[in-house]
């Protein structure tokens, strides 16, 4: 049952999505538990917006957003009355802000699901850091339940990472 209420509220947030932003859109990505298929039942979904342009600022982005998250209001709700207590957690960028890079773009190589890619924007981007990651020979450890990035092992003094 979870996994049916979480898909039907991420298909619909990548369809009202879609509609709301329209020719702005570039990508959609869901990414965290949701993404790795094992959200709980007060899981956040994690979402990645690009979009061309954006408003200047957070708090712009996020109130401009509350137009999408306004329609989806009755899956959320039906959500809440199954004892699920799922709310969403998007992030947005420009283009040229994902091409300046983020911590965040590092565990989407693993298990980021693009849901919308307009000319294979963001796919693009994560292969290109998946190949630099491994390159690197960058390794994602579990440690005491949470995830860490080592993003050199055999780093030395005075290197330098860049990805």
């Amino acid at each position: 049952m979870l996994r049916e209420e979480y898909s039907h509220l991420i298909e619909s947030l990548a369809d009202e999505t879609q509609a709301f932003y329209g020719s702005r859109l570039v990508s959609i990505v869901l990414f965290g538990s949701t993404a790795r298929g094992t959200p709980g039942p007060e899981s956040d979904v994690d979402v990645l917006i690009v979009a061309d342009p954006l408003p200047a600022g957070r708090l712009k982005r996020v109130t401009e957003f509350e137009s999408v998250e306004g329609r989806l209001d009755s899956i959320l709700g039906s959500m809440k009355d199954k004892g699920l207590a799922v709310s969403l957690s998007p992030v947005f960028k420009t283009p040229e802000e994902v091409g300046l890079g983020s911590p965040l773009f590092l565990d989407m190589t693993e298990d980021g699901r693009i849901l919308f890619d307009r000319d294979g924007f963001m796919g693009g981007y994560l292969r290109k850091l998946r190949d630099r990651l491994r390159s690197l020979g960058a390794r994602r450890v579990q440690y005491r339940g949470a995830w860490y990035w080592d993003l050199k092992p055999d780093y030395r003094p005075g290197d330098v990472i860049d990805l």
